[in-house]
């Protein structure tokens, strides 16, 4: 993940550290130059046509669908919970009571009820294969979508093509990788990471902008120890890593002086009661913030509601300490999604953008249909629902069927690849492209034979 502000003993005289300037150094989000995009559209590996951006909401935690998108009021109360099924503006489609508002935008939106991998029931393996379409085996990392996306479509007005907010995905109990990192394609390509919170009054973004204690005369100093450093490496510029250092610290510098950036990671510029309209937290905020990145060229910005499931109210209901209890779904959790995802549909399609806009909120996995002893729910991967929007996914409609416990599918299983897959489709991306891996041998992006979600298209 791309970071300036990890520690380290050693530093400069104007207090940046020597680790600070290689990461500015390394940089390399914007990665593919216009004539490399050129060349990926000439190949046919990116459509002329398509310029569609995307917004995945990760609901980290595995959210409930009995709970909230594959309600089954007539199943026995062990298994159908506490909440009720209420009707959306699409009449064949019902949604918990948890979600009043997103009710009214069934028209936008459409449901997948039956997501399901037979791999182990645990977080980490869930986040790797939504993310990137695959489960990581013998220590090969799969690139996330959005850093594919970067890789083959490149950055444009000077913003990197993946930003990830408000944070990466820490401790979910595997040890294992989260899938949002560029993987085999190589840091270069890793996503733009926020690091810091949009709900808080002096909300600012640590890992991009100057901050207010820096001004010209510092941002001067960082400038001429960069020529400092040209002179000191000038036998090896013959080198590709050395060239590499060059482009990407001028990239850096650019991006951390440029007006345009500022400009765009600043919401205080949005009217105070459409801020309030997405609510005032962490994932509200960042739902109204992942709009003003895309709108302003972003091509992929991925939102993580939750950063950990453990000691903070999240999807990942237990029951019992430390997680989460059922009640939560209706307390804290169903709001934040209702209000923010809600918000942001109408603020797209206000705006112009829904069609050009995919949005994908989804979690890792489902719960179990019986709720257990502490009156929770646990892991099952077996089945659960996602819901997809925006960017040529139809709304209203709903994809796969399941049993009356909402345990098994019995009609149109759905795998994550299949919605990686879906993604790379609705943005334009031919789903043949082939990216280099290890050894440079050739890894395609999803699966050969995965297909999108055509009931969708």
């Amino acid at each position: 993940m791309l970071r300036v502000d990890a520690r380290t003993p050693v530093e400069f005289c104007d207090g940046m550290s020597r680790r600070d300037f290689l990461h500015a150094g390394a940089l390399a989000y914007l990665g593919l130059t216009l004539p490399g995009f050129l060349q990926l559209q000439a190949a046919g590996a990116v459509s002329k046509e398509k310029d569609v951006n995307c917004i995945f909401l990760f609901l980290v935690g595995g959210p409930s669908q009995l709970d909230t998108f594959d309600m089954k009021p007539d199943a026995p109360s062990e298994i159908r919970g506490p909440y009720k099924p209420i009707r959306t503006n699409c009449p064949d489609i019902q949604i918990s009571e948890i979600f009043p508002n997103l009710a009214n935008h069934a028209d936008k939106f459409s449901l997948i009820r039956t997501l399901n991998h037979k791999a182990a029931g645990v977080h980490d393996t869930g986040h790797q294969m939504m993310q990137t379409g695959r489960l990581f085996q013998n220590g090969l990392e799969q690139p996330h979508a959005g850093c594919v996306v970067g890789k083959l479509k490149g950055s444009q007005n000077g913003l990197p093509p993946h930003v990830l907010m408000p944070r990466p995905i820490g401790n979910t109990g595997g040890n294992m990788p989260h899938g949002q990192s560029a993987g085999f394609l190589g840091k270069a390509y890793d996503p733009f990471i926020l690091n810091a919170e949009p709900d808080k009054p002096d909300f600012k973004v640590p890992d991009l902008l100057p901050p207010d204690y820096m001004g010209a005369v510092r941002v001067e100093r960082r400038r001429k120890l960069r020529e400092i450093v040209d002179e000191s490496v000038a036998q090896l510029e013959a080198n590709p890593d050395a060239r590499l250092l060059d482009e990407n610290f001028q990239q850096a510098y650019t991006l951390m002086s440029s007006p345009t950036a500022r400009e765009a990671f600043d919401l205080s510029a949005e009217p105070e009661v459409l801020r309030q309209a997405y609510g005032y937290n962490k994932f509200g905020q960042s739902c109204l913030l992942a709009r003003r990145l895309i709108e302003r060229g972003v091509r992929f910005v991925t939102v993580n509601m939750f950063e950990t499931v453990f000691n903070e109210i999240t999807w990942d209901i237990h029951g019992s300490a430390p997680f989460s209890p059922i009640e939560a779904y209706s307390d804290l959790v169903g709001p934040m999604l209702d209000h923010g995802l809600s918000s942001l549909l109408e603020d797209l399609k206000q705006r112009g953008m829904l069609e050009s806009t995919m949005i994908v909120a989804m979690g890792e996995f489902g719960r179990t249909p019986k709720i257990n002893p502490a009156g929770g729910r646990d892991h099952w991967p077996q089945v659960w629902s996602i819901l997809m929007a925006g960017g040529g996914i139809q709304g209203g409609r709903v994809v796969g069927k399941t049993d009356d416990i909402g345990a098994f599918p019995v009609e149109r299983p759905v795998a994550p690849a299949e919605v990686v897959a879906t993604v790379y489709q609705c943005l334009g991306i031919d789903l043949e492209t082939e990216l280099p891996g290890p050894g440079k041998r050739p890894i395609p992006v999803v699966d050969y034979g995965v297909k999108p979600i055509s009931e969708l298209l």
